[in-house]
C-alpha cells in the first residue's frame, strides 16, 4: 500500500459504513464513495452470492491500494431471518379480522401462507404475535392444528412475497449460523474480510461459536453482534463482552420490541458499548428517503445527529448506497451532519476514569492512554500518534473521545483496516513502526508536507518500550523543530 496523499485531519470523527450494491458497484464509484467519507464497506450476504461479493471485495481492495487509504470490509451474515414464501399474484391485502393460515407445505387457498422456516407451525403457540411487512401488519395466532396455525389480522395492510416475518417474544429453534451463513463465514475467513456481522444474536454463546469458526480458519476477522431480538437485550452485557463490536440493527429491533422504546434502547446499547470499550454502529433507515431524493427529511438528519450525540462510533447506510439513486450524495450528507454535530459532542466532558474491571484492554495500556489524553489537552498537542500491533490501543484512545486528531499506525494491514471503524482514528499506512525515532520523523515530515504541523507544534506518541510485552507503557512528547 502506497503512502496516502489524503489530508491528515479527517473531516469528521464519526465513521461511515456504506452497503455495496448495484448503485455502488465498480472501482470508480467505490473510489468516489471513499472520497465522500466512507470508512467501511458492508457486503450484505442476504443479497447476492459468493461470486458477486468476491468481485466487490476485490474492487474495494484495489481502490484502497490505489488511494493509499485503509478501508475496512464488513460481511453481514443473513442469519435465521424468516421470510414469506410466494403469494398468489405477488401480494395480499390483509383486512381486519381476516383469518390467515400458516401451513407447512404448499398453500391450498389464497389465505394460506408458507415461510422459509419449515418448523414455524410447530413452534407457534395460540396467542403468539406475528409481524409482517416491517411490522405494518400484525397477526395473532388463534387456533392450531396438526399442520397449520390459524391467525387473525389485528393490524391490516398489504403484504408481499418474500417479506420478513417477525415473531416478538417467540423463541424459535433456528440456529444463529445456518448452512448458507456457515459457507459465507468460511469464505470471509479465507478472504481476509475484516468484520463479520452476526444477525439475530440471542446469547453470547452464538458469538463465541462464530469467533471460534473464524479463528480455526486462521482469520483475525472481528465479530460484530447485531442487536435485533428481545433475548439479546436480556443478555446485552454478556453479548457485548463476547463480541468485538455491536450493531444496533433498528429495522428488526423496532419490530421485535415496542417501537416507542427503540430510541431509549439505542442509548442503552451505546452506553454499554462505551463502558466495555467496544465500537458500536447505528444502522437502518438513517437517511432512507435519500434512496429517491437528494435531501433527507429533517427527522432523518436529526436521527443521525442524535446517534452521534449518543456516542455512536459509526453510522451505517443500507439501501441509500446499495440501491439508491444518490449514493454519493447520501454519504456526503452523513458527513455534513457529523461535521455539524461533533463540535457539540466534543464540548461535553468525556474523560471518565478507565474501568479496568470491564475493559478488554491491558490495564497498563488503559492507564497510559488515559494519561496521554489529559497530557495532549494540557499541552495543546496538535496530534496524537498511536503505534498498535493489534489495534486495541487505538480503540482505547478512540473510546476516550479526545478532540486532538489521532493517527493509528501498525505494521499489519489488517489492523489498519480494523482501525477504520474506530471513532476519530485515522489509519495511516506506510509508517516505520519498529523504531519510535523513525516513526516520529516520518509523521513530522508527512505532517509538515500536508501543512498540519509547524515549528513549535507538539505531538504525542503512545508506544511500548518492549520491556512490557503486552502493554503500551511509553508516552513521548515531541516538539517539532
Amino acid at each position: 500500500m502506497s503512502t496516502p496523499s489524503h489530508p491528515l485531519r479527517r473531516a469528521s470523527q464519526t465513521k461511515i459504513v456504506a452497503t455495496v450494491g448495484p448503485a455502488s458497484d465498480g472501482d470508480e464509484r467505490l473510489a468516489a464513495l471513499v472520497a465522500a467519507g466512507v470508512d467501511v464497506f458492508r457486503l450484505n450476504a442476504a443479497h447476492g452470492d459468493v461470486a458477486q461479493h468476491q468481485a466487490r471485495l476485490e474492487a474495494i481492495r484495489r481502490i484502497s491500494a490505489r488511494l493509499g487509504q485503509p478501508v475496512g470490509v464488513l460481511l453481514d451474515l443473513a442469519g435465521p431471518k424468516i421470510r414469506l414464501g410466494e403469494l398468489a399474484g405477488g401480494h395480499l391485502q390483509c383486512n381486519p379480522g381476516q383469518r390467515l393460515r400458516f401451513v407447512r407445505h404448499g398453500p391450498q387457498t389464497a389465505d394460506d401462507l408458507i415461510t422459509t422456516y419449515e418448523p414455524l407451525v410447530d413452534e407457534l403457540q395460540v396467542g403468539d404475535r406475528i409481524m409482517l411487512a416491517d411490522g405494518t401488519v400484525s397477526l395473532v395466532v388463534r387456533r392450531k392444528g396438526g399442520d397449520f396455525a390459524e391467525c387473525e389480522v389485528i393490524q391490516p395492510g398489504l403484504i408481499r412475497s418474500r417479506q420478513g416475518v417477525n415473531l416478538p417474544g417467540v423463541k424459535i429453534g433456528a440456529p444463529a449460523l445456518g448452512k448458507e451463513d456457515l459457507a459465507f463465514a468460511l469464505w470471509a475467513a479465507r478472504r481476509e474480510v475484516d468484520f463479520v456481522g452476526l444477525s439475530f444474536v440471542r446469547g453470547p454463546e452464538e458469538v463465541r461459536q462464530l469467533k471460534s469458526l473464524l479463528q480455526e480458519q486462521g482469520s483475525t476477522a472481528q465479530v460484530i453482534a447485531k442487536i435485533e431480538k428481545p433475548e439479546a437485550l436480556e443478555r446485552l452485557e454478556e453479548i457485548v463482552v463476547a463480541a468485538d463490536g455491536v450493531m444496533v440493527a433498528r429495522g428488526d429491533l423496532g419490530v421485535e420490541i415496542d417501537i416507542a422504546r427503540t430510541a431509549v434502547v439505542q442509548k442503552e446499547i451505546i452506553a454499554q458499548c462505551g463502558r466495555l470499550h467496544k465500537p458500536v454502529i447505528i444502522a437502518t433507515q438513517m437517511l432512507d428517503s435519500m434512496q429517491h431524493a437528494r435531501l433527507p427529511t429533517r427527522a432523518e438528519a436529526t436521527d443521525v445527529a442524535n446517534a452521534i450525540l449518543d456516542g455512536a462510533d459509526a453510522c451505517m447506510l443500507s439501501g441509500e448506497t446499495a440501491i439508491g439513486q444518490y449514493p454519493i450524495e447520501a454519504v456526503e450528507m452523513m458527513h455534513r451532519i457529523a461535521l455539524a454535530t461533533e463540535p457539540e459532542y466534543r464540548r461535553r466532558p468525556r474523560l471518565a476514569e478507565p474501568d479496568f474491571r470491564t475493559s478488554p484492554i491491558d490495564p497498563i495500556t488503559e492507564a497510559a492512554v488515559h494519561a496521554a489524553c489529559h497530557l495532549a489537552a494540557d499541552l495543546d498537542a496538535k496530534l496524537v500518534v498511536v503505534a498498535s500491533a493489534s489495534g486495541k490501543t487505538a480503540l482505547s484512545l478512540s473510546k476516550n473521545r479526545i478532540a486532538v486528531p489521532t493517527v493509528g499506525v501498525s505494521s499489519s494491514a489488517a489492523v489498519l483496516r480494523r482501525m477504520s471503524l474506530y471513532w476519530g482514528v485515522i489509519p495511516l499506512a506506510g509508517a516505520p513502526v519498529e523504531d519510535p525515532r523513525k516513526l516520529l520523523a516520518h509523521v513530522v515530515s508527512w505532517g509538515r508536507t500536508q501543512g498540519y504541523l509547524s515549528s513549535g507544534d507538539r505531538l504525542l506518541l503512545i508506544a511500548g518500550t518492549g520491556l512490557a510485552h503486552t502493554a503500551h507503557n511509553m508516552i513521548v512528547v515531541h516538539e517539532v523543530d
